[in-house]
């Protein structure tokens, strides 16, 4: 165990947890941002981002996630690339489990994101960020008078696949079944817009492409058969899992494992806040997270001043 006690731990190093160390390490708080993989977070699947303010072209996901980190860089935020376990709280400080590791906190703020679950199947990971999307609202508008492909048919799936017939020619929705799951008003719009095409009972098998998705590899659940269709953009929907573990027996989640938080961040336990994707109700955006990430710093701060 480490003997000195930080103020606050960031665990996540993306767009929620670089805008929380911004503002601690302004208020010159003892603070440190542990990041297990690379700095950015989702930013880095996306290719460009249209829909964050201050950027009338918009700007890649890879170049908001640098200047981002230059940022904390210049208000002198400590960042450690390391792992957390498990949290657990002991009186008024956290304990925090990294390795053979513990590091004490009066508070923490929780920024791991979630994570799209993927298919598998080939050329998906390959080909992430230069066609494989996981978020219309992201990408949508760089697929104008092209055809995409939504695969799933929930409400995620659907919904997004009514959004990208604002920008796209044509929008395929491959589901496995023979109708959809989606809510029935959002379903009805999906089947009565003349911009959308039913795969039924097929599934998605392969995503072709040099550089960047030119067609889908899809199968009949029933036939076996397989063909392919032309499409320069596939929306993966099957699915997201917050990073919520470290916490399963520490905060209250909701039922999808997403952590329950009130209007200033703040989970079910004191002096422990969470920011971006993995909190219940985010709308799981840049810009929300930014957002997120502002008031849960900011209501840490207040916390440890009371």
């Amino acid at each position: 165990m480490t003997d000195s006690i930080y103020d606050m731990v960031i665990i996540g190093g993306g767009p929620a947890g670089l805008t929380a160390g911004i503002y601690a390490s302004r208020a010159l708080m003892n603070v440190i941002l542990f990041e297990k993989g690379a700095y950015g977070g989702q930013m880095l699947t996306t290719a460009h981002l249209e829909n964050y303010p201050g950027f009338p072209d918009g700007i890649g996901g890879f170049e908001l996630a640098d200047l981002m980190h230059k940022q904390a860089e210049t208000f002198e935020l400590p960042i450690e690339y390391r792992s957390v376990d498990k949290i657990r709280k002991e009186g008024e400080l956290f304990i925090l489990d990294s390795g053979s590791e513990e590091i004490r906190t009066r508070s923490v703020v929780l920024a791991t994101g979630a994570t799209p679950n993927k298919m598998g199947v080939p050329g998906e990971e390959r080909l992430t960020g230069r066609g494989v999307s996981y978020c219309a609202t992201c990408d949508g508008a760089l697929y104008r008078d092209r055809t995409v492909a939504v695969i799933g048919g929930g409400d995620s799936a659907v919904e997004e696949a009514l959004f990208l017939t604002r920008f796209a020619r044509r929008v395929h929705i491959v589901h496995r079944r023979d109708q959809l799951r989606a809510v029935p008003l959002t379903s009805k719009r999906a089947l009565e817009n003349e911009k959308i095409t039913m795969e039924w009972n097929t599934v998605l098998t392969e995503v072709r492409g040099e550089d960047e998705v030119k067609e889908l590899l899809l199968k009949d659940v029933k036939t076996g058969e397989t063909r392919s269709i032309e499409a320069e953009g596939v929306f993966i929907y099957v699915g997201i899992t917050p990073n919520t573990d470290l916490v399963s027996e520490l905060a209250q989640l909701d039922s999808g494992g997403y952590v329950v938080t009130d209007q200033t961040m703040r989970s079910s336990v004191p002096g422990l806040y969470a920011a971006g994707d993995m909190r219940s109700g985010s709308i799981r955006q840049v810009t929300s997270a930014v957002g997120d990430g502002a008031t849960a710093s900011f209501y840490a701060y207040k916390y440890l001043e009371e």
